[in-house]
């Protein structure tokens, strides 16, 4: 169990920041923006659910909790991706909820006929908002993986929750009837 009883430590006044292994590393980092940037599709998410009711709230909330699973695993270095007592790793299981999700969401949708521009409903919006910071924690999470070993299973994650997000926005759209519709060249 996690017990925090002061909120400052002042070991970040250096520009470090502790890993799980207890090694420190700068908070310019590759790895340290890719976790922020996990941190920060989370508190979008949880925008998102304040205005949520019912079983997506539910969802949510597993999702944020994975999030900070997410944000563990990349806190932690090295190739051994193999979750143990001690070690917190995302699962395939955690993709594969995600795609049931996914499609169980898109079951009730019809097919697209054109892109279409984040909005529709404030909440709709919302989900937009947090698909589009989740793809930049994926990007971040990418450049990472250049340069360091990132568990699959992560990356496949964070992918698919964008992915997840896109279609909950459409659902919560009155499923796609208030999507706003991209009309190419429309300005011109």
């Amino acid at each position: 169990m996690v017990k925090l009883n002061r909120i400052y430590t002042r070991t970040g006044d250096d520009g470090t920041t502790g890993l799980v292994d207890g090694s420190r590393c700068p908070k310019h980092s590759a790895r340290i923006h890719a976790m922020g940037l996990v941190d920060e599709a989370n508190s979008a998410i949880g925008l998102a659910a304040v205005k949520m009711a019912g079983a997506p709230g539910a969802e949510i909330t597993r999702i944020q909790n994975d999030l900070f699973d997410l944000g563990a695993d990349l806190a932690t270095p090295g190739d051994d991706f193999a979750p143990s007592e001690m070690v917190l790793r995302i699962v395939p299981s955690q993709v594969e909820w995600l795609e049931q999700r996914i499609d169980a969401c898109n079951e009730q949708l019809e097919p697209l006929t054109s892109f279409i521009l984040p909005g529709g409903t404030e909440l709709a919006a919302r989900l937009h908002i947090a698909r589009a910071t989740t793809r930049a924690a994926e990007r971040a999470m990418v450049a990472l993986a250049g340069e360091d070993a990132v568990n699959p299973a992560a990356l496949a994650y964070i992918n698919r929750l964008s992915d997840y997000l896109f279609v909950l926005a459409r659902v919560v759209n009155d499923n796609g009837r208030m999507d706003v519709k991209w009309v190419p060249g429309q300005s011109r």
